[in-house]
């Protein structure tokens, strides 16, 4: 019989997720919990029900990922993303690169190239989404969303971008053809680099301070002189003096131009 910490080194491997760099507290709580509800007692058991059964382990890592998502979460963050920040770096690029880092169901890279279609620069920037989970990049890619994921947004960007079929809502295809969803796995994947526009919101608040530590280091580095990284409300950067950001606003970060401090 294995034990715990010997389940949890055998299903980093089997999934691709380090559990290690996660807050220990709570993925337990996720792992146990899920484990009580398929009515499984010890660990082999557990895990060969992953090796052989795809349904559970869909199951298991949506459980580790959490997927939770919607169009402007944090309306005020947008609004800012929308009145100044995607303003200032359209006008000071001529391509812009955004990244959406955990993107879940595609609302929040799908919220990004909403505002820069109504600010009339959709030929001039590149989306990225990217996220651990292939079942909610392939829902990200379909683009059909519930109302209580379009609450956030204004009445007349759902009348304008969305057909309402059945009490969903299907994105325009101009939009879902703006963002490439790609797998990516923030803690172990390399990344990509010159990035203006970072927003990476309700994913390391599940780390540990050390995985966090890196993983904005890794941001930092890939920005371009004068992008933002964006962050969660709950996620404030404390040490972002030390990582070389300047405090732009609530929850942005901005990487200095080149000779400043």
């Amino acid at each position: 019989m294995i034990d715990y910490q010997e389940f949890k080194g055998l299903v980093s491997q089997l999934v691709g997720i380090d559990l290690s760099e996660y807050k220990s507290q709570q993925m337990d709580r996720r792992i146990h919990s899920l484990m009580q509800s398929w009515e499984i007692q010890n660990y082999d058991h557990c895990l060969e029900l992953l090796k052989t059964n795809p349904q559970r382990y869909k199951e298991f890592v949506k459980k580790l990922t959490i997927n939770v998502s919607e169009f402007f979460r944090n309306p005020e963050r947008f609004e800012e993303l929308w009145r100044r920040v995607l303003p200032e770096l359209l006008n000071k690029n001529s391509h812009t690169r955004i990244w959406s880092a955990g993107c879940s169901n595609g609302a929040e890279p799908y919220s990004v190239a909403l505002i820069v279609r109504e600010l009339g620069a959709a030929d001039r920037v590149e989306i990225f989404g990217t996220d651990i989970d292939q079942v909610i990049l392939a829902k990200a890619r379909e683009g059909v969303y519930e109302y209580n994921d379009l609450k956030n947004l204004p009445p007349q960007l759902i009348s304008k971008y969305f057909v309402i079929q059945n009490n969903r809502y299907y994105l325009n295809d101009t939009v879902k053809s703006m963002v490439e969803f790609l797998n990516h796995n923030l803690l172990k994947d390399p990344f990509l680099n010159s990035f203006d526009l970072i927003i990476c919101r309700n994913v390391v608040i599940y780390f540990t301070e050390e995985a966090k530590k890196v993983l904005y280091q890794k941001f930092y580095d890939c920005l371009k002189p004068g992008g933002y990284l964006l962050v969660g409300g709950t996620e404030p950067l404390l040490n972002y003096k030390k990582l070389g950001f300047i405090n732009s606003s609530v929850s942005f970060y901005q990487k200095p131009m080149a000779n400043l401090v």
